[in-house]
Formats: C-alpha cells, structure tokens, sequence
C-alpha cells in the first residue's frame, strides 16, 4: 500500500511523495493550474511514517496511527529517535558538510535568520515558504550555527517565523521592489555585526524570490477557509492555485469557486487515492483575513 509522506521540493518544484515497504519511494508533481485530487477510502488508517535514514524510510515498529488533525507526521517515540540525531536539534554536530547562513523573507517585518546545508540550495528556502531570501556566508556547520545565534540576538529577528504569520503575510504582499529592500537593509545590519564574519565565508547579496514560483503573483490567492483534517470517505478536489512551502491553495469546482488551504502534512501518513465524485470534502475551519501588514523591521 502506497502512503503519502507530505510534499517535498525538488529542483522542478512541488510533488507529492509517496513510500511502499515493497517498492520503495515515488513521486507525482504538483503544477499551479492543474487538478487535484485526494481521497481517503472509508476503512483507511492514517499511520506514523517512521524514521526517515540514510535515505531510505524505516517503518514505525509499533505502526501507531496518527489523529486526522495532527501536523506532524510521526509517533512520539518516532519523533525522539528523529531527534536524537538531527541537524535541527542540535544532536548532530559532527556534520562535515558546508552550511550555508541565510536570510529569509515572508512579509514586511517577517525575516528570519537560519542555515542549511549548502548542497540543498534553496530547498531548504522553498519548504519554508520563503517568498524570497539571500545567502549571507557559507562555512562548516558549528560556525554557522553559531553565526545564526549571534545575528538573531544582534538584529532582533527570529530563528523561526509561525506558518500563521507566514499564511497572513501572504494575504498582503509587497511589491518585488518593496521587499527586496527590506532584505537588504537586514542585510547590511547583519554585516555591521563583526561577532561571526571570520568564521565563514561571506556571500554577496543576490535576492532569489519565489513569489512566482509559489504562485503569488501577480495576485494571490485568499483561502477563506482551511482543511482541519483529512478523514476516512472524505475527498479534496479543484485546481491549485497556488503552493508555498507545504501549503495548497485549492479552487473548489463549485459554482462558488472558493480557495480553501491544505497543509501537505495533513496528507502524510495516508494511503490516499484518486478523488471519487459524490463524496463529501474534508472538515474546514473559516480562516480570517487582515488587511493590515506588519510594520518594517528597518
């Protein structure tokens, strides 16, 4: 049985990932303009991935299944083993790979400061919903770490930036020119900090934007409401308007023609099928709109 493990970013943009015990792993892309369609057959159990190693799944030994609503794709015990050993938690420092330290922008007054392995790329960028960023230097892994902790403390900007801030953001953006500046100018502030600038290399400023590449412009599209939880005999089907990080932007087919939101890790854990007409669509919740962007950090 072929289960959904989320949505994953690959060079030719979004695709829904899928892993068989049998078979291994695979893919379909997902393109703006294009139909959707998910079913969850009414007998079907939404279980726990496992462990994600040297490239390969390994299956939750317990097999736990995971609520309807849950975010994260895996049991707790899994989620530990995850975490025992992981860039992220900071239990993995013996990385040898370059780090690259970046900077990311979301919306006016929402950067954020991390790194990533340089090999990835903007990968990294495009599942965090990065409408655009700029690499700030590239070095071993506990540099750039540490580079990532004195900047945030420097300039004030956080490691992280909540996916309901990155949701609002989207319903008011600013014009290309309008946040390339803002990126520059917590750019030169971070390179009037002097603590981390001798221990990586320093990159110049280049601003790679995904707006288009997220399906944000010229004009993008509101949900006015979210999918709380796929369920067992419901379907999701339309065309996608738009996606930025693990975020659908879905049209209904109906006459109405409303955008509704799904977050991809909703689907993981699923072994979802084809959308099958006449079945009722996944629980929503109304999603709130502001027209209000935050203030400019510079």
């Amino acid at each position: 049985m072929w289960r959904c493990t989320g949505l994953r970013w690959r060079s030719d943009g979004p695709a829904w990932a899928w892993w068989h015990p049998g078979h291994g792993d695979r893919s379909s892309p997902v393109r703006l303009g294009e139909p959707l369609a998910l079913a969850v057959e009414p007998d079907a159990e939404r279980l726990c991935l496992g462990v994600w190693r040297s490239g390969r799944w390994t299956p939750c030994p317990r097999a736990r299944t995971l609520p309807p609503q849950a975010r994260r794709d895996q049991c707790e015990e899994c989620a530990a083993l995850d975490r025992s050993r992981s860039v992220a938690a900071d239990t993995r420092l013996d990385d040898p790979r370059p780090y690259a330290l970046y900077l990311a922008w979301f919306g006016s007054g929402l950067c954020k400061v991390g790194i990533t392995a340089a090999e990835r790329g903007s990968a990294r960028l495009l599942e965090q919903a990065a409408v655009c960023f700029s690499f700030l230097g590239r070095g071993p892994l506990i540099a750039a770490r540490r580079a990532e902790s004195v900047l945030g403390t420097a300039l004030g900007v956080p490691d992280r930036v909540s996916t309901a801030a990155k949701r609002a953001a989207r319903d008011t953006p600013s014009p290309p020119d309008v946040r390339h500046a803002e990126l520059r100018a917590v750019r030169d502030a971070a390179f009037a900090v002097p603590d981390w600038r001798d221990t990586l290399a320093p990159c110049p400023f280049e601003v790679v934007d995904h707006a288009a590449v997220f399906g944000l412009e010229p004009r993008p599209p509101r949900a006015s409401a979210a999918v709380s939880g796929l369920r067992p005999g419901t379907a999701l089907g339309g065309t996608v308007e738009a996606v930025a990080g693990a975020d659908l932007y879905v049209r209904l087919p109906e006459a109405a023609g409303d955008v509704v939101l799904l977050d991809a890790h909703l689907a993981a854990g699923w072994p979802l099928t084809a959308a099958a007409q006449g079945r009722p669509t996944p629980p929503m919740r109304p999603l709130s709109r502001t027209d209000t962007p935050p203030e400019p950090l510079f």
